[in-house]
Formats: C-alpha cells, structure tokens, sequence
C-alpha cells in the first residue's frame, strides 16, 4: 500500500513539473513575441516610403531624400513625438513649396506628389520613425553635417 500511494505522489509530481513548465515555456515564448515583433511602422516605411526614400539606392535611383534626413530636419530636441506626427500628416496630405521644411530637397527632387495614404498608416511610420533609428547612407552623416554648417552662415 506504501508503495501504491508513493507511486501515485511521484507520478502526480513528475506530471505536474512537465505542466509546469510547459506553463512557463509558452509564457516565455508569448513574451518575447510580444517584445520583439517589429513595429507595423517599419514595414509601412519600408512598402510605401522607400520606393523614393531608400537609404540603399545611389542619389542618382533615389526620388526623394532618405528617411534618416527627413527624421533629422523634423525632429529637433524639442519636438514632441505629437508635433512629429501632424507635421508628418500635414505635409503627406498637402504636399506644397510653401510648407516646405527641406528647401534644398524641394530644389533638387521637386515637391513630393500628393499621394492617397491613409492616415493610421501616416502615424504608424511617424511613430516608428521618431523612437528608432532609420537606415541612413554611407555619405549622409558628412552631407549632413556640411549642410548644417551651411544654414548657420
């Protein structure tokens, strides 16, 4: 009879601890789906905006500037994430000169046509773009800095 009921214990504990961790495998596996699934704003970016804002085409294949420069003359040390966001709205939904933020871009690409994109899709790549880094070309940190120089003057 000892042996019955031990059998029972070891059997009910052996069970048990392979529930048990199974439980916690499939809480781990949830987690670090959750945390690492990519931001739906990045695929965005990546079907829409880089057909003319690609990082990885030469200045001669890219339509527009790359996203990274964009980014870097949106958003300032006081920009809001919010502020981010409707100015990346206002200017996809009315592209024009006069509201132009990228003068020299606007000289050498032309205003970027107006194009039918809806707006969750708008705020989704502006807030992807404005909490992670974006792809940027190998010559753009020194065009970048050369052209700040340029506009301090």
């Amino acid at each position: 009879m000892k042996i019955f009921i031990f059998l029972i214990v070891f059997i009910f504990i052996f069970t048990s601890c392979k529930n048990s961790k199974d439980e916690n495998n499939k809480t781990l596996t949830k987690s670090y789906s959750k945390t690492h699934q990519e931001h739906p704003g990045k695929k965005l970016m990546e079907m829409h905006c880089y057909l003319c804002h690609d990082a990885t085409k030469t200045e001669d294949e890219r339509l527009g500037p790359p996203m990274i420069a964009i980014k870097k003359r949106y958003i300032s040390k006081d920009t809001s994430k919010e502020e981010f966001i409707n100015d990346m709205q206002s200017w996809i939904k009315n592209p024009n000169e006069k509201n132009a933020k990228m003068f020299g871009a606007v000289r050498r690409f032309g205003v970027m046509q107006k194009l039918p994109y809806l707006e969750d899709d708008i705020k989704q790549i502006a807030d992807y773009m404005f909490d992670n880094e974006i792809e940027q070309p190998e010559w753009f940190e020194e065009h970048y800095n050369r052209m700040r120089g340029n506009m301090r003057r």
